[in-house]
């Protein structure tokens, strides 16, 4: 590969991790051929974007993101695969679905999710019961309509006691 080719793909895969927000770094290594279709074929059906990149140029990469990414450049060893994902907790699912299925790999090595990175396959299950932001919104949402709500039902059922009142004291009064 020519430096301008190289310079390309560090470009374009900065370029990738910046517009997803979350990427997970992950060993495929010694998979057949098949085994690494049926990860990619999963991958597409969930919205997850894999590749295969040299960890030098991912580590190039790496270094044109705002942020502390110093911790990931310890994983990179060895083969590498890059998954992105604008669901945080996507390829984590899909990782641990995969090992449902008797797969030993794709084993995870690091993980940068929201400015946040989780380094080692040990932190798979941290990053599934992660929420979405979608998730996140919809459970404010759920929160802050609860209160509106009560106090709606309150004023619209208070509304009769109220024209009740005003009515015995005009009674009163007259």
């Amino acid at each position: 590969m020519r430096k301008e080719q190289k310079h390309e793909v560090v470009s374009a895969l900065a370029e990738r991790m910046k517009e997803s927000g979350n990427f997970y770094i992950t060993d495929t290594s010694s998979l057949t051929v098949a085994k690494i279709n049926n990860i990619r074929r999963k991958c597409f059906e969930n919205q997850i974007g894999i590749q295969v990149v040299k960890n030098t140029l991912i580590r190039k990469a790496l270094e044109q993101l705002d942020g502390d990414v110093a911790p990931l450049f310890d994983v990179l060893k060895g083969s590498s695969s890059v998954m992105f994902s604008t669901n945080a907790n996507a390829p984590a699912k899909l990782i641990k679905e995969l090992r449902k299925a008797k797969e030993e790999k794709p084993v995870l090595k690091a993980a940068y999710v929201d400015s946040t990175v989780f380094i080692g396959d040990n932190q798979l299950d941290a990053l599934v019961n992660l929420k979405s932001r979608e998730e996140l919104i919809g459970e404010i949402i759920g929160l802050l309509q609860s209160p509106a709500k009560n106090v709606i039902s309150a004023l619209s059922s208070g509304g009769n006691k109220l024209a009740g009142i005003v009515k015995t004291l005009q009674e009163r009064e007259g």
